[in-house]
């Protein structure tokens, strides 16, 4: 799993694997889903990021499992 950050794009990317991407989807405003042949979300796209968390501060980025 990798996640990007895109500044001057304004969107995070979080990349689930490495199967080829065959379709994407605006699933809603600002939010497009990769999916590879199987049909299966291999990636997820966040765009406008500075107005979706404005006080967000990419030098510190939290991972946490239940």
């Amino acid at each position: 799993m990798r996640l990007h950050v895109d500044k001057e794009a304004d969107a995070l990317y979080l990349r689930l694997d490495d199967s080829k991407i065959i379709e994407s989807e605006e699933v809603s405003p600002g939010v497009v889903l990769d999916f590879n042949d199987l049909n299966q979300v291999v990636g997820v796209e966040f765009l406008h990021l500075s107005k979706r968390a404005p006080k967000l501060d990419l030098r510190e980025l939290q991972f946490q499992t239940a």
